[in-house]
């Protein structure tokens, strides 16, 4: 990955020096830099590595994710909230992850605890499984459940 951006760099500037302007200029500096995307984009699978910006989209990605979720069981907690009838059942309910090492489970609980509704409380040892609490464990258990598969895809996505 490194490899890729340097090379990318590299193009730029070879770009830049080839175009012959009198003075140097950011803007053929940039054009350069989108020219070697494209043609690193091109040549990627030389190189025997993902392409490098593919990260960067994973990462822009999962903090589209977080926001989409976090706006969600916002509504849902302040639905509930507002509701005259408090029909709330807490609990607690374990899920076991695929995610491993030490970067994507401490994400997957950091992002599972900023959502409204679910707090991770405890990772086991192995870091294989969480204990998270549910406001309402009827109805939130779900959606925790589908919140947590979509946030493990885009974390696996960003890291692996």
């Amino acid at each position: 990955m490194p490899a890729q951006f340097l090379l990318n760099l590299f193009i730029a500037f070879l770009w830049t020096t080839l175009k012959d302007e009198d003075e140097l200029k950011m803007t053929t500096f940039f054009s350069g830099f989108i020219v070697g995307i494209f043609i690193i984009f091109l040549m990627h699978r030389f190189f025997g590595t993902q392409f490098y910006l593919r990260r960067l989209f994973s990462l822009i990605k999962l903090i589209f994710i977080f926001i989409s979720e976090l706006a969600q069981s916002s509504l849902l907690i302040s639905k509930q909230i507002l509701n005259p009838r408090w029909d709330l059942k807490p609990g607690i309910f374990t899920y076991k992850t695929e995610l491993k090492g030490d970067w994507e489970i401490t994400t997957l609980a950091m992002l599972l605890t900023l959502t409204p509704g679910s707090v991770v409380m405890e990772v086991n040892p192995e870091g294989d499984m969480f204990y998270i609490h549910a406001m309402d464990i009827e109805q939130s258990k779900a959606d925790v459940l589908r919140s947590i598969t979509k946030f493990e895809r885009a974390i696996m996505e960003v890291t692996r």
